[in-house]
Formats: C-alpha cells, sequence, structure tokens
C-alpha cells in the first residue's frame, strides 16, 4: 500500500495498492468512525486480493 505510486513505480515494486493520503494513508478523519471502518476494511481486502493475484510485472490495483 502506497500514498504516492509513482514512487512506487518508480522503485520497482509490483503490486501497488493506493492508500488515501500521506498524513493519512489508511484513514480519513472526516469520516464517522463506521464509515472509516468501512474504508479501512476495503482497503485491507484490497491489499490482501492485490497479494492473492499472479502478476507479471507492476501492476496497480486502482481504488
Amino acid at each position: 500500500m502506497c500514498t504516492i505510486v509513482p514512487i512506487s513505480l518508480t522503485v520497482g515494486a509490483n503490486r501497488i495498492v493506493p492508500a488515501v493520503a500521506i498524513p493519512h494513508p489508511l484513514g480519513d478523519p472526516s469520516l464517522s468512525r463506521e464509515e472509516e471502518k468501512k474504508m479501512r476494511r476495503k482497503l485491507v481486502e484490497k491489499a490482501l486480493n492485490a497479494l492473492q493475484t499472479e502478476v507479471d510485472g507492476q501492476t496497480v490495483f486502482d481504488k
């Protein structure tokens, strides 16, 4: 998971899951507690799916 996709591409990461923002990569303080929990769960599930996905080269798993 990363907040700046171009940097991950530059360093050669093969699975890239974009995060929310630099100061809050896995959260959003403007959301309610329940909404933020849903958002975090979705990001973690996306990351786990990326780890299970066969890739050939760099792959960005968009939001």
